[in-house]
């Protein structure tokens, strides 16, 4: 991601992401219903938000985090399985619009070196794919399936300019 401000970024922290809250906040309570949030309390909040409230401690001394950030399921271990077999067959627009951009924000809250190598490699293959489609635009238009894989592309793989260096941060 380049600037918070550019739009990519604030849509990429906008997706949701689940938390789990490690603390009673018994005057806090989810919109949909009027129980007070409990210890092992899960929720799908924006990036932004869960990110915030994961690394905020509450006064006092030896308390205990506020909550903890999980791994989103579009980067479970179901999705890395599937990336691993055969990265053009995952629909990564099915598993999250900015699917690129919330792993670069996840991978700079975890260390998973394992993600970083299954992404790097999803981007090359796809890349990969995109450019040969591109460049082989008759058999594209005689309808050889291809609109199957291009419906599967996330945002940035629907805008960058794959003539240029691709830019992910994780790829080294």
């Amino acid at each position: 991601m380049s600037s918070y401000y550019t739009p990519s970024s604030i849509l990429t922290d906008a997706q949701k992401t689940p938390l789990t809250f490690d603390l009673l906040l018994p005057h806090l309570s989810p919109l949909n219903n009027s129980t007070p949030i409990t210890p092992g309390t899960r929720l799908d909040l924006p990036l932004w938000l869960a990110e915030m409230l994961a690394v905020s401690k509450p006064a006092g001394p030896g308390s205990a985090s506020l909550a903890t950030l999980d791994m989103p399921a579009a980067l479970g271990g179901k999705v890395m399985n599937a990336l691993r077999a055969d990265p053009k067959s995952v629909d990564v627009r099915a598993q999250a619009q900015w699917f690129y951009g919330l792993g670069e924000r996840m991978l700079e809250l975890f260390e998973e070196e394992e993600v970083v190598e299954v992404l790097t490699e999803t981007f090359k293959a796809r890349a990969l794919e995109i450019a040969d489609k591109a460049q082989n635009t008759r058999t594209v238009q005689q309808g050889d399936g291809s609109s199957d894989f291009m419906n599967t592309l996330d945002e940035d793989e629907r805008q960058r300019k794959y003539s240029e260096q691709p830019t992910m941060a994780a790829i080294p």
